[in-house]
C-alpha cells in the first residue's frame, strides 16, 4: 500500500506530523507516510495521570503507550516527541464531562478530544513545526469536493469513527489526512506484521482513556466530591417506587439493577438533575421523533442555512453504535431541529447527533451537532427532557 497524501510538491520536500497514539492503527500510518518519502515527524500527547490504567489490556491512552509510540518512531528512524497536554486534557475535556455528567446529559468526551486537543492545540503544534498536513489513524475518509475537502464513512464500517470526528470543521479537513479510511482494520494488522511494529497484535482500545475501569460514576464521586445526592426513583404516573443513590448511577434504557419491583418491565426512561429524580415506566416511553440541536457544524457543500431552510432529507445517527436513519433537517424559530422519521430510543441531551447524505458505508458527513433537547411522542413523563443512555465509544 502506497499513501498519496495529495500535497503540492514531491514528498520529500513535505514535512508531515503523524499523532502516535502507540496503538498499531496510528504506527501503520506512521510507517507508510514514511515509506512514502515524507518527511515525518511522531507526536504523541500525554493526556492524563496513568495510574491504574498502565497495567490494563485495551485502555486507551495508558502509560505504556507513549513507550510504544517511542519504539515504533525509533523503528523507523523519524523524530518523535511527547507533548504534555494533561492540564489543558482536564479543563477541555475531563471537568466539562462531569458537569455533563451530573446535569443529566450524555456527553461524548471522544467528540470533545477530538474538538480541542486533536484537532486544535495538535494541529496548531504541526503548523507551527512547518508541516504540511497532520496525519492519523482514525478510520475515515476525506476528498476533495465543490467546497474543499468533505468528510467520508470509510471501507471498513465496522471501524467508522466518522461519528466521533463530525466536529472538525472546514478548515480542518484540508489539513488532516487520513490514510487508512481505505482499508479495513485486517488489512492493516497485516500490513503492520509485514513491517515488523511490535505493536502488530496490540488490542484495540475500548476504553474512555481517563475511565479505564468503565466505571463512570467513579469518576464523576472523586472529580465532583459531594455532587452525587441521592434522591426518588418515580414512575412516568407519578409513583415513587423507591430512592436511588445518585442519578450517575443510571442511563437511559436501563432495565437492570433499578432495585424495584412492579410485576411490569420498567426501563429508566428519564433523569431529572434538578430534583434528583429518576423516572422509569414502559418501553415506549424511551422513543423520540425530533432533536433540537446546539453547536452545528456544517461541513457539506453549501450553508447549514440553504439545507435546513429546504427542509432537506438526511440520515441521522444519534449514537455511534447505530447505523444512520432516514431524518429531515430544518430550522425553525432559530433552532435547527432533526425529525427522526422512524423514531429513535434512548435519545438524551448531551449526545451527538450526526448526519451524512446517505445510508451506504461510503457515506459523505454533512455535519452535525450535540442534543440540546428531544421531544417525544408518548405521553408526558415528568421532566426529561435530561436522559442519558449508555453509548461507549470507539476509540481511536
Amino acid at each position: 500500500m502506497r499513501v498519496d497524501l495529495d500535497l503540492p510538491g514531491r514528498p520529500s520536500e513535505q514535512r508531515v506530523v503523524v499523532a502516535m497514539s502507540g496503538g498499531v492503527d496510528s504506527s501503520l500510518v506512521a510507517a507508510l507516510v514514511k515509506e512514502a518519502g515524507y518527511d515525518v515527524v511522531g507526536i504523541t500527547l500525554q493526556l492524563y495521570d496513568h495510574g491504574e490504567a498502565t497495567h490494563r489490556a485495551g485502555a486507551c491512552c495508558a502509560g505504556r503507550d507513549i513507550r510504544d509510540a517511542r519504539r515504533v518512531a525509533d523503528s523507523l528512524g523519524m523524530p518523535h516527541y511527547v507533548l504534555d497536554m494533561e492540564a489543558r486534557f482536564r479543563d477541555a475535556v475531563i471537568a466539562p464531562f462531569a458537569d455533563s455528567y451530573l446535569a443529566g446529559e450524555t456527553p461524548v468526551p471522544c467528540i470533545s478530544c477530538n474538538q480541542t486537543v486533536k484537532f486544535h492545540d495538535l494541529l496548531e503544534t504541526a503548523r507551527e513545526l512547518g508541516a504540511a498536513a497532520l496525519v492519523t489513524g482514525h478510520y475515515v475518509s476525506t476528498r476533495r469536493t465543490a467546497d474543499g475537502w468533505g468528510l467520508f464513512r470509510p471501507a471498513d464500517a465496522d471501524r467508522d469513527q466518522s461519528y466521533f470526528l463530525f466536529a472538525t470543521t472546514a478548515e480542518q479537513l484540508a489539513f488532516v489526512r487520513f490514510p487508512l479510511g481505505e482499508i479495513s482494520k485486517t488489512e492493516t494488522r497485516r500490513l503492520a506484521r509485514e513491517r515488523g511494529l511490535v505493536v502488530a497484535e496490540k488490542a484495540d482500545s475500548q476504553d474512555i482513556c481517563f475511565v479505564p475501569t468503565g466505571r463512570y460514576a467513579d469518576v464523576i464521586e472523586r472529580l465532583r466530591p459531594g455532587f452525587v445526592e441521592a434522591g426518588d426513583i418515580v414512575h412516568v404516573d407519578g409513583r415513587v417506587l423507591g430512592r436511588h443513590q445518585g442519578i450517575v448511577h443510571y442511563t437511559i434504557g436501563q432495565r437492570r439493577g433499578l432495585g424495584i419491583a412492579l410485576g411490569e418491565p420498567l426501563f429508566v426512561v428519564g433523569l431529572d438533575p434538578a430534583t434528583q429524580r429518576v423516572i422509569v415506566g414502559p418501553r415506549e416511553a424511551l422513543e423520540t421523533r425530533r432533536v433540537v440541536l446546539r453547536d452545528v457544524n456544517w461541513i457539506g457543500d453549501g450553508s447549514l442555512t440553504e439545507a435546513a431552510t429546504a427542509h432537506r432529507e438526511v440520515w441521522a445517527r444519534v449514537r455511534s453504535t447505530r447505523e444512520p436513519s432516514p431524518a429531515y433537517l430544518h430550522v425553525t424559530d432559530g433552532q435547527v431541529m432533526v425529525d427522526l422519521a422512524s423514531g429513535e430510543r434512548g435519545v438524551a441531551p448531551g449526545q451527538a447527533c450526526v448526519l451524512y447524505d446517505g445510508p451506504d458505508a461510503r457515506a459523505r458527513v454533512l455535519g452535525g451537532g450535540f442534543i440540546a433537547r428531544n421531544e417525544q411522542p408518548a405521553a408526558k413523563i415528568g421532566d426529561t427532557r435530561t436522559q442519558r443512555p449508555l453509548d461507549l465509544p470507539l476509540a481511536g
